[in-house]
Protein backbone atom coordinates (compact mmCIF):
# COMPACT_ATOMS: atom_id res chain seq x y z
CA UNK A 1 0.00 0.00 0.00
CA UNK A 2 1.41 3.35 -0.98
CA UNK A 3 1.22 6.42 1.19
CA UNK A 4 -1.62 7.77 -0.95
CA UNK A 5 -3.75 4.66 -0.47
CA UNK A 6 -3.13 4.76 3.30
CA UNK A 7 -4.26 8.39 3.43
CA UNK A 8 -7.44 7.50 1.54
CA UNK A 9 -8.26 4.82 4.09
CA UNK A 10 -7.75 7.28 6.95
CA UNK A 11 -9.81 9.89 5.12
CA UNK A 12 -12.66 7.37 4.78
CA UNK A 13 -12.68 7.22 8.57
CA UNK A 14 -12.36 11.01 8.75
CA UNK A 15 -15.50 11.49 6.65
CA UNK A 16 -17.36 8.77 8.56
CA UNK A 17 -16.65 10.72 11.76
CA UNK A 18 -17.89 13.94 10.15
CA UNK A 19 -21.08 12.14 9.19
CA UNK A 20 -21.85 9.70 11.99
CA UNK A 21 -20.54 11.72 14.93
CA UNK A 22 -20.35 15.33 13.80
CA UNK A 23 -23.80 15.49 12.20
CA UNK A 24 -25.88 12.43 13.19
CA UNK A 25 -24.82 12.67 16.84
CA UNK A 26 -23.61 16.17 17.71
CA UNK A 27 -25.92 18.37 15.64
CA UNK A 28 -28.42 17.59 18.40
CA UNK A 29 -26.44 19.59 20.99
CA UNK A 30 -26.61 23.08 19.42
CA UNK A 31 -30.16 22.44 18.19
CA UNK A 32 -31.55 21.61 21.66
CA UNK A 33 -32.42 25.26 22.51
CA UNK A 34 -34.14 25.76 19.13
CA UNK A 35 -36.21 22.60 19.63
CA UNK A 36 -37.44 23.56 23.11
CA UNK A 37 -40.51 25.49 21.84
CA UNK A 38 -41.56 22.23 20.12
CA UNK A 39 -41.71 20.49 23.49
CA UNK A 40 -38.07 19.51 24.12
CA UNK A 41 -37.78 20.13 27.86
CA UNK A 42 -34.46 19.84 29.72
CA UNK A 43 -35.53 16.49 31.12
CA UNK A 44 -36.57 15.19 27.68
CA UNK A 45 -33.33 16.52 26.17
CA UNK A 46 -31.35 14.53 28.71
CA UNK A 47 -33.53 11.47 28.16
CA UNK A 48 -33.01 11.61 24.38
CA UNK A 49 -29.26 11.91 24.92
CA UNK A 50 -29.47 8.81 27.09
CA UNK A 51 -31.41 6.98 24.36
CA UNK A 52 -28.67 7.95 21.91
CA UNK A 53 -26.08 6.35 24.13
CA UNK A 54 -28.23 3.26 24.59
CA UNK A 55 -27.96 2.92 20.82
CA UNK A 56 -24.23 3.47 21.04
CA UNK A 57 -24.07 0.89 23.81
CA UNK A 58 -25.96 -1.60 21.62
CA UNK A 59 -23.52 -0.87 18.80
CA UNK A 60 -20.61 -1.59 21.10
CA UNK A 61 -22.16 -4.94 22.05
CA UNK A 62 -22.54 -5.75 18.37
CA UNK A 63 -18.91 -4.82 17.71
CA UNK A 64 -17.79 -7.21 20.44
CA UNK A 65 -19.72 -10.09 18.88
CA UNK A 66 -18.68 -9.58 15.26
CA UNK A 67 -15.60 -11.66 14.47
CA UNK A 68 -15.39 -11.62 10.68
CA UNK A 69 -13.86 -8.55 9.02
CA UNK A 70 -16.33 -8.74 6.15
CA UNK A 71 -19.31 -8.54 8.52
CA UNK A 72 -17.74 -5.60 10.33
CA UNK A 73 -17.32 -3.86 7.00
CA UNK A 74 -20.95 -4.38 5.95
CA UNK A 75 -22.27 -3.23 9.33
CA UNK A 76 -20.02 -0.16 9.05
CA UNK A 77 -21.71 0.68 5.74
CA UNK A 78 -25.13 0.17 7.30
CA UNK A 79 -24.07 2.70 9.93
CA UNK A 80 -23.37 5.27 7.22
CA UNK A 81 -26.89 4.83 5.84
CA UNK A 82 -28.39 5.12 9.32
CA UNK A 83 -26.56 8.41 9.87
CA UNK A 84 -28.27 9.96 6.84
CA UNK A 85 -31.72 8.53 7.61
CA UNK A 86 -31.75 9.50 11.29
CA UNK A 87 -30.60 13.05 10.55
CA UNK A 88 -33.46 13.46 8.07
CA UNK A 89 -35.96 11.94 10.52
CA UNK A 90 -35.18 14.54 13.20
CA UNK A 91 -36.45 17.34 10.94
CA UNK A 92 -39.56 15.56 9.67
CA UNK A 93 -41.38 15.16 12.99
CA UNK A 94 -41.94 16.82 16.35
CA UNK A 95 -43.03 13.53 17.93
CA UNK A 96 -40.79 12.60 20.91
CA UNK A 97 -41.14 8.91 19.97
CA UNK A 98 -39.70 9.58 16.50
CA UNK A 99 -36.94 11.67 18.07
CA UNK A 100 -36.16 8.81 20.43
CA UNK A 101 -35.98 6.24 17.64
CA UNK A 102 -33.79 8.57 15.62
CA UNK A 103 -31.43 9.14 18.56
CA UNK A 104 -31.18 5.39 19.19
CA UNK A 105 -30.26 4.51 15.61
CA UNK A 106 -27.93 7.51 15.41
CA UNK A 107 -26.15 5.92 18.38
CA UNK A 108 -25.78 2.69 16.41
CA UNK A 109 -24.37 4.72 13.54
CA UNK A 110 -21.87 6.41 15.86
CA UNK A 111 -20.65 3.04 17.10
CA UNK A 112 -20.11 1.92 13.50
CA UNK A 113 -17.80 4.86 12.85
CA UNK A 114 -16.13 4.96 16.26
CA UNK A 115 -15.50 1.24 16.72
CA UNK A 116 -15.93 -0.72 13.51
CA UNK A 117 -14.29 1.89 11.28
CA UNK A 118 -11.45 2.29 13.77
CA UNK A 119 -10.84 -1.45 13.84
CA UNK A 120 -11.07 -1.78 10.06
CA UNK A 121 -8.63 1.09 9.54
CA UNK A 122 -6.10 -0.27 12.04
CA UNK A 123 -6.42 -3.72 10.49
CA UNK A 124 -5.74 -2.50 6.97
CA UNK A 125 -2.91 -0.19 8.03
CA UNK A 126 -1.28 -3.04 9.97
CA UNK A 127 -1.56 -5.41 7.01
CA UNK A 128 0.52 -3.03 4.93
CA UNK A 129 3.08 -2.04 7.53
CA UNK A 130 1.80 1.46 8.25
CA UNK A 131 1.76 3.06 11.75
CA UNK A 132 -1.23 2.04 13.87
CA UNK A 133 -2.44 5.57 14.68
CA UNK A 134 -5.91 7.05 14.36
CA UNK A 135 -5.22 10.77 14.66
CA UNK A 136 -6.47 11.71 11.18
CA UNK A 137 -9.50 9.44 11.55
CA UNK A 138 -10.63 11.12 14.78
CA UNK A 139 -9.88 14.62 13.47
CA UNK A 140 -13.20 14.25 11.65
CA UNK A 141 -15.04 14.17 14.97
CA UNK A 142 -13.67 17.54 16.06
CA UNK A 143 -14.17 19.16 12.69
CA UNK A 144 -17.70 17.74 12.55
CA UNK A 145 -18.58 19.34 15.88
CA UNK A 146 -17.21 22.69 14.67
CA UNK A 147 -19.04 22.32 11.36
CA UNK A 148 -22.48 21.78 12.88
CA UNK A 149 -21.97 24.50 15.50
CA UNK A 150 -21.11 27.11 12.87
CA UNK A 151 -23.88 25.86 10.56
CA UNK A 152 -26.53 26.11 13.30
CA UNK A 153 -25.34 29.58 14.32
CA UNK A 154 -25.41 30.92 10.76
CA UNK A 155 -28.72 29.25 9.88
CA UNK A 156 -30.28 30.61 13.09
CA UNK A 157 -29.20 34.12 12.15
CA UNK A 158 -30.87 33.60 8.77
CA UNK A 159 -34.09 32.67 10.58
CA UNK A 160 -34.24 29.02 9.52
CA UNK A 161 -36.35 26.78 11.73
CA UNK A 162 -34.90 23.80 13.55
CA UNK A 163 -36.70 21.50 11.09
CA UNK A 164 -35.10 23.23 8.11
CA UNK A 165 -31.68 23.00 9.74
CA UNK A 166 -32.01 19.25 10.26
CA UNK A 167 -33.05 18.92 6.61
CA UNK A 168 -30.04 20.88 5.35
CA UNK A 169 -27.75 18.77 7.51
CA UNK A 170 -29.32 15.65 6.00
CA UNK A 171 -28.50 17.00 2.53
CA UNK A 172 -24.89 17.55 3.61
CA UNK A 173 -24.86 13.99 4.95
CA UNK A 174 -25.56 12.67 1.46
CA UNK A 175 -22.31 14.28 0.27
CA UNK A 176 -20.22 13.03 3.18
CA UNK A 177 -21.36 9.43 2.79
CA UNK A 178 -19.66 9.14 -0.62
CA UNK A 179 -15.98 9.20 0.47
CA UNK A 180 -16.78 7.37 3.71
CA UNK A 181 -18.35 4.59 1.64
CA UNK A 182 -15.95 4.46 -1.32
CA UNK A 183 -12.51 5.02 0.19
CA UNK A 184 -12.52 2.20 2.74
CA UNK A 185 -11.87 -0.98 0.72
CA UNK A 186 -13.49 -4.32 1.37
CA UNK A 187 -11.19 -6.25 3.75
CA UNK A 188 -9.52 -9.37 2.47
CA UNK A 189 -10.64 -12.70 3.99
CA UNK A 190 -8.56 -13.54 7.06
CA UNK A 191 -6.40 -16.64 7.17
CA UNK A 192 -7.24 -19.42 9.63
CA UNK A 193 -4.30 -18.32 11.76
CA UNK A 194 -5.56 -14.75 11.86
CA UNK A 195 -9.04 -15.72 12.99
CA UNK A 196 -7.86 -18.04 15.74
CA UNK A 197 -8.98 -17.09 19.20
CA UNK A 198 -6.58 -14.60 20.72
CA UNK A 199 -5.41 -15.15 24.28
CA UNK A 200 -5.35 -12.31 26.83
CA UNK A 201 -2.02 -10.53 26.79
CA UNK A 202 -2.22 -8.22 29.81
CA UNK A 203 -2.91 -8.55 33.51
CA UNK A 204 -6.72 -8.70 34.02
CA UNK A 205 -6.38 -6.39 37.02
CA UNK A 206 -4.79 -3.71 34.85
CA UNK A 207 -7.46 -4.23 32.22
CA UNK A 208 -10.19 -3.73 34.85
CA UNK A 209 -8.45 -0.51 35.85
CA UNK A 210 -8.64 0.69 32.24
CA UNK A 211 -12.33 -0.19 32.07
CA UNK A 212 -13.14 1.74 35.27
CA UNK A 213 -11.04 4.72 34.18
CA UNK A 214 -12.86 4.85 30.84
CA UNK A 215 -16.22 4.79 32.64
CA UNK A 216 -15.12 7.86 34.61
CA UNK A 217 -13.91 9.59 31.45
CA UNK A 218 -17.20 8.84 29.71
CA UNK A 219 -19.27 10.36 32.52
CA UNK A 220 -17.24 13.55 32.53
CA UNK A 221 -17.31 13.83 28.77
CA UNK A 222 -20.99 13.37 28.10
CA UNK A 223 -22.31 15.98 30.53
CA UNK A 224 -20.34 18.81 28.96
CA UNK A 225 -20.69 17.75 25.35
CA UNK A 226 -24.47 17.30 25.64
CA UNK A 227 -25.36 20.42 27.58
CA UNK A 228 -22.69 23.06 26.86
CA UNK A 229 -24.96 25.02 24.52
CA UNK A 230 -28.04 24.80 26.76
CA UNK A 231 -25.91 25.66 29.80
CA UNK A 232 -24.60 28.80 28.13
CA UNK A 233 -28.03 29.91 26.88
CA UNK A 234 -29.40 29.73 30.43
CA UNK A 235 -27.09 32.59 31.43
CA UNK A 236 -27.66 35.99 29.77
CA UNK A 237 -23.95 36.80 30.01
CA UNK A 238 -23.03 33.66 28.09
CA UNK A 239 -25.94 33.11 25.70
CA UNK A 240 -24.43 35.06 22.82
CA UNK A 241 -21.43 32.76 22.64
CA UNK A 242 -23.18 29.43 23.14
CA UNK A 243 -22.89 28.01 19.62
CA UNK A 244 -19.47 29.59 19.14
CA UNK A 245 -18.26 27.80 22.27
CA UNK A 246 -19.35 24.51 20.73
CA UNK A 247 -17.51 25.48 17.54
CA UNK A 248 -14.36 26.24 19.54
CA UNK A 249 -14.69 22.82 21.18
CA UNK A 250 -14.75 21.13 17.80
CA UNK A 251 -11.96 23.22 16.28
CA UNK A 252 -9.74 22.42 19.26
CA UNK A 253 -10.49 18.70 18.89
CA UNK A 254 -9.72 18.47 15.16
CA UNK A 255 -5.91 18.97 15.28
CA UNK A 256 -5.55 17.67 18.84
CA UNK A 257 -5.76 14.03 17.76
CA UNK A 258 -2.54 14.37 15.77
CA UNK A 259 -0.85 16.15 18.68
CA UNK A 260 -1.82 13.39 21.12
CA UNK A 261 -0.38 10.80 18.74
CA UNK A 262 2.97 12.60 18.97
CA UNK A 263 2.77 12.92 22.75
CA UNK A 264 2.02 9.20 23.09
CA UNK A 265 5.04 8.27 20.98
CA UNK A 266 7.29 10.16 23.40
CA UNK A 267 5.58 9.70 26.77
CA UNK A 268 3.66 6.43 26.36
CA UNK A 269 -0.08 5.89 26.24
CA UNK A 270 -0.92 5.83 29.94
CA UNK A 271 0.92 9.06 30.91
CA UNK A 272 -0.62 10.73 27.86
CA UNK A 273 -4.09 9.51 28.84
CA UNK A 274 -3.58 10.81 32.38
CA UNK A 275 -2.59 14.24 31.09
CA UNK A 276 -5.54 14.37 28.69
CA UNK A 277 -8.05 13.36 31.39
CA UNK A 278 -6.59 15.81 33.92
CA UNK A 279 -7.01 18.68 31.45
CA UNK A 280 -10.49 17.41 30.66
CA UNK A 281 -11.44 17.41 34.34
CA UNK A 282 -10.39 21.03 34.77
CA UNK A 283 -12.30 22.00 31.61
CA UNK A 284 -15.49 20.33 32.91
CA UNK A 285 -15.62 22.22 36.21
CA UNK A 286 -14.33 25.59 34.95
CA UNK A 287 -17.75 27.02 33.91
CA UNK A 288 -19.17 26.07 37.31
CA UNK A 289 -16.33 27.89 39.11
CA UNK A 290 -16.34 31.06 36.99
CA UNK A 291 -19.46 32.19 35.11
CA UNK A 292 -17.95 34.44 32.47
CA UNK A 293 -17.57 34.38 28.68
CA UNK A 294 -13.82 33.80 28.94
CA UNK A 295 -14.32 30.77 31.19
CA UNK A 296 -16.84 29.24 28.78
CA UNK A 297 -14.50 29.67 25.80
CA UNK A 298 -11.45 28.44 27.72
CA UNK A 299 -13.44 25.44 28.94
CA UNK A 300 -14.53 24.64 25.38
CA UNK A 301 -10.96 24.98 24.10
CA UNK A 302 -9.46 22.74 26.79
CA UNK A 303 -12.32 20.26 26.67
CA UNK A 304 -12.18 19.86 22.91
CA UNK A 305 -8.42 19.36 22.92
CA UNK A 306 -8.51 16.81 25.74
CA UNK A 307 -11.63 14.64 25.39
CA UNK A 308 -10.66 13.64 21.86
CA UNK A 309 -7.21 12.70 23.19
CA UNK A 310 -8.81 10.35 25.72
CA UNK A 311 -10.90 8.63 23.04
CA UNK A 312 -8.23 8.46 20.35
CA UNK A 313 -5.47 7.24 22.66
CA UNK A 314 -7.72 4.68 24.35
CA UNK A 315 -8.96 3.12 21.13
CA UNK A 316 -5.51 3.18 19.54
CA UNK A 317 -4.16 1.47 22.65
CA UNK A 318 -6.86 -1.21 22.30
CA UNK A 319 -5.88 -1.73 18.67
CA UNK A 320 -2.22 -2.15 19.58
CA UNK A 321 -2.89 -4.56 22.42
CA UNK A 322 -5.18 -6.77 20.30
CA UNK A 323 -4.10 -6.10 16.70
CA UNK A 324 -5.90 -9.15 15.22
CA UNK A 325 -9.26 -8.32 16.81
CA UNK A 326 -9.14 -4.64 17.78
CA UNK A 327 -12.90 -4.02 17.58
CA UNK A 328 -13.58 -6.57 20.32
CA UNK A 329 -11.41 -4.85 22.94
CA UNK A 330 -12.54 -1.44 21.66
CA UNK A 331 -16.10 -2.61 22.11
CA UNK A 332 -15.54 -3.79 25.68
CA UNK A 333 -13.88 -0.50 26.58
CA UNK A 334 -16.69 1.41 24.93
CA UNK A 335 -19.28 -0.55 26.90
CA UNK A 336 -17.76 1.04 30.00
CA UNK A 337 -17.67 4.47 28.34
CA UNK A 338 -21.19 3.95 27.04
CA UNK A 339 -22.58 2.85 30.42
CA UNK A 340 -21.56 6.22 31.83
CA UNK A 341 -23.09 7.96 28.84
CA UNK A 342 -26.39 6.18 29.39
CA UNK A 343 -26.55 7.15 33.06
CA UNK A 344 -25.12 10.66 33.03
CA UNK A 345 -27.35 12.70 30.65
CA UNK A 346 -30.68 11.75 32.22
CA UNK A 347 -29.33 12.24 35.75
CA UNK A 348 -27.66 15.54 34.83
CA UNK A 349 -30.80 16.80 33.10
CA UNK A 350 -32.85 15.94 36.19
CA UNK A 351 -30.27 17.61 38.45
CA UNK A 352 -30.28 20.74 36.28
CA UNK A 353 -34.09 20.90 36.33
CA UNK A 354 -34.11 20.51 40.13
CA UNK A 355 -31.37 23.07 40.83
CA UNK A 356 -32.11 25.56 38.08
CA UNK A 357 -28.65 25.40 36.48
CA UNK A 358 -25.96 22.95 35.36
CA UNK A 359 -23.34 23.81 38.00
CA UNK A 360 -24.06 20.84 40.24
CA UNK A 361 -24.06 18.50 37.22
CA UNK A 362 -20.63 19.79 36.16
CA UNK A 363 -19.19 19.41 39.67
CA UNK A 364 -20.39 15.80 39.88
CA UNK A 365 -19.02 15.06 36.41
CA UNK A 366 -15.68 16.67 37.26
CA UNK A 367 -15.38 14.64 40.45
CA UNK A 368 -15.98 11.38 38.61
CA UNK A 369 -13.46 12.34 35.92
CA UNK A 370 -10.93 13.16 38.64
CA UNK A 371 -11.36 9.61 39.96
CA UNK A 372 -10.33 8.42 36.50
CA UNK A 373 -7.13 10.49 36.76
CA UNK A 374 -6.30 8.77 40.06
CA UNK A 375 -6.85 5.35 38.50
CA UNK A 376 -4.52 6.27 35.63
CA UNK A 377 -1.88 7.37 38.14
CA UNK A 378 -2.00 3.87 39.60
CA UNK A 379 -1.83 2.32 36.13
CA UNK A 380 1.16 4.47 35.15
CA UNK A 381 3.15 2.92 38.00
CA UNK A 382 2.54 -0.48 36.42
CA UNK A 383 3.82 -0.03 32.90
CA UNK A 384 3.21 -3.47 31.38
CA UNK A 385 0.39 -2.11 29.22
CA UNK A 386 2.50 0.65 27.71
CA UNK A 387 5.50 -1.60 27.13
CA UNK A 388 3.36 -4.12 25.27
CA UNK A 389 1.61 -1.46 23.17
CA UNK A 390 4.85 0.21 22.11
CA UNK A 391 6.44 -3.14 21.22
CA UNK A 392 3.58 -3.80 18.82
CA UNK A 393 4.33 -0.74 16.70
Amino acid sequence: MGNRAGIRILLAGFFSQLLCLGIARFAYTPLIPLMQPAGLTEWLAGLLATVNYVGYFAGALLAVRLSQWQWKFYVYRCGLVLAVVTTLAMGLSDNPLIWGLSRFFAGLSAAASMLLASGLILHQLKQHGRPAELGLHFAGLGLGIALVAVAVELCSQLGLSWQAQWNWLAALSLLLVIPAWCWLPVPKPASSQAIATQKPVIDPQLLRGLYLMYFCAGYGYVVTVTFIVSMAKQDAALSGGANWAFAVLGLAAAPATLVWDRIARRQGYLPSLRLALAINTFAIVLPALWTAPWSLMLSALLFGGSFIGCVSLMLTLAGRLYPDKPAQLMGKMTLCYGTAQVVAPAFSGWLAAASGDFHSSLIVAGGIAALGVLILSWLVRRTAIDHLAMRRE
